[in-house]
């Protein structure tokens, strides 16, 4: 089961290309037509609506075939879904449930892992151990590339979530092209190109703003250079890991209400929170949550959120260990503030990891160069 099962996602994305270029034990769900040599650019925060309501000043959008929409998985957030992109399994499985989860065992009131800047106390290899798509694939004979800002090529999180693909470093659009040309020079190979340009414009000026327009037009230059420019004969997909809302109320929790009387940390991020208990009933907290905030969110407790499939119909021990005892998802345009990061958390304008259908619809796009 799968909140979203109606609609294939990233995971699906991953497994059908790797399956198209030969990879066996991957299943083509999306019936992609086989492929000698595949690009998929990856654009951070280009949500299948704000394409949709801006893309039309772009050209070389309307020149791609549309193959649809795909899911986002849950939570709609960066971490999450370019680590089912990378390992072609479902959020449950990996156990990489959102920008900041706490770390097991790691005492009261424990410390929280953020998976984009990581913790040199965790072996990202012990905590996501689900071989990558890229491992399986580069071991299969594919020759595997990875193109990003130099900034990434080492940490724990691409470690953790796409390990198994040369590192090529890249910071600007010239580069980039050529890098990503560069690796599909022989055949049976693959390249992931990842910008998040988008998603700091989003996230500092808000959707739809100045800045955010004209990071899509940079967007929109590397996506025509790379169809003018790489070898004939290769596939080339555009999709993207999550979409935008623009904060709207917000709600600082335990602000006026009984919300944090009984919490120990507060992970996760503003449109979706795990929030971790100090003792006491799941079932009280989550009727104690859901009268404070009303429609403005979501509550779950834990073992609700399991049964539900918000992380996937298979769920593993670690996922278990990791996950809030309860789950908040803003509704809306809502947001939910950490009262400890206020004042941080309340300046991001643009927002994700909920479940609107602007932040969990993300495009598919591709042609054959």
């Amino acid at each position: 089961m799968n909140y979203r099962s109606d609609s294939p996602s990233l995971s699906d994305l991953s497994q059908s290309i790797f399956a198209s270029l030969g990879l066996t034990s991957s299943v083509n769900s999306l019936a992609l037509a086989p492929a000698r040599r595949t690009c998929l650019l990856l654009v951070d925060g280009l949500g299948a609506h704000g394409l949709a309501r801006y893309g039309d000043q772009f050209p070389i959008f309307a020149q791609l075939n549309n193959h649809g929409e795909l899911a986002s998985h849950f939570p709609t957030t960066t971490v999450t879904n370019l680590t089912s992109l990378g390992t072609g399994v479902e959020p449950g499985v990996h156990g990489m449930l959102g920008y900041t989860v706490k770390v097991p065992g790691s005492g009261t009131p424990g410390r929280l892992l953020n998976a984009l800047k990581w913790d040199p106390k965790v072996d990202p290899l012990f905590w996501q151990r689900t071989p990558t798509l890229f491992e399986r694939a580069r071991d299969a004979g594919l020759n595997v590339s990875t193109v990003g800002d130099k900034r990434y090529a080492d940490t724990g999180f691409t470690q953790a979530s796409l390990r198994g693909a040369t590192y090529l470093a890249a910071n600007h659009i010239p580069e980039m092209v050529s890098a990503a040309t560069s690796a599909l020079a022989e055949p049976n190979s693959f390249v992931y190109v990842y910008t998040n340009i988008l998603d700091h414009a989003g996230h500092n000026f808000g959707e739809g703003s100045e800045q955010w327009l004209i990071a899509l037009k940079t967007v929109a230059d590397l996506v025509t250079r790379l169809v003018n420019e790489l070898p004939r004969n290769s596939q080339f997909y555009l999709s993207a890991d999550h979409g935008m809302v623009n904060a709207g109320e917000k709600i600082i929790l335990g602000e006026d209400n009984p919300l944090m009387n009984n919490v120990t940390l507060v992970g996760g991020e503003p449109r979706m929170r795990h929030i971790y208990l100090e003792s006491g009933s799941e079932d009280e907290a989550v009727a104690t949550w859901r009268e404070c905030l009303g429609d403005r969110a979501m509550v779950y407790s834990k073992h609700d959120a399991i049964a539900v499939g918000l992380f996937g119909g298979d769920v593993s021990d670690a996922s278990v260990e990791r996950m809030g005892d309860l789950l908040a998802i803003a509704n809306d345009d809502c947001v939910l503030i950490d009262p400890a990061r206020s004042i941080q958390e309340s300046s991001i304008i643009g927002q994700h990891g909920g479940l609107t259908p602007a932040e969990s619809d993300i495009p598919l796009l591709g042609v054959l160069i």
